[in-house]
């Protein structure tokens, strides 16, 4: 059975940083690519970042690119995303995702239980 338990969550100012944590078992974590979504009030669940397997290849949101970084250590079974320059648009619940497609993040795969980002202005 796949777990996948986020962390790192809270309040931060804007202009804040923050680092989320997302660690699985369950599965061979190093096969699988890693992602991160995020879903605010009253809107849907939409893509962050995602990593592949290897580390080797990662893409962003337009939205977040150049402020946020996501990486993975496999040792660890984790993978992490880093929010720099944050803003209050990018309050929202946080998830990570084990198992999407680089082509269609988010269309499948595994989910875990969110942890909430609240950045104050």
């Amino acid at each position: 059975q796949v777990q996948l338990v986020e962390s790192g969550g809270g309040l931060v100012q804007a202009g804040g940083s923050l680092r989320l944590s997302c660690a699985a078992s369950g599965r061979t974590f190093s096969t699988y690519n890693m992602g991160w979504f995020r879903q605010a009030p009253g809107k849907e669940r939409e893509f962050v970042a995602i990593i592949s397997w290897s580390g080797a290849t990662t893409y962003y949101a337009d939205s977040v690119k150049g402020r946020f970084s996501i990486s993975r250590d496999n040792a660890k079974n984790t993978v992490y995303l880093q929010m720099n320059s944050v803003k209050p648009e990018d309050t929202a619940i946080y998830y990570c995702n084990l198992g999407s497609s680089m082509a269609t993040p988010g269309a499948r795969g595994y989910w875990g239980q969110g942890t909430q980002v609240t950045v104050s202005s």
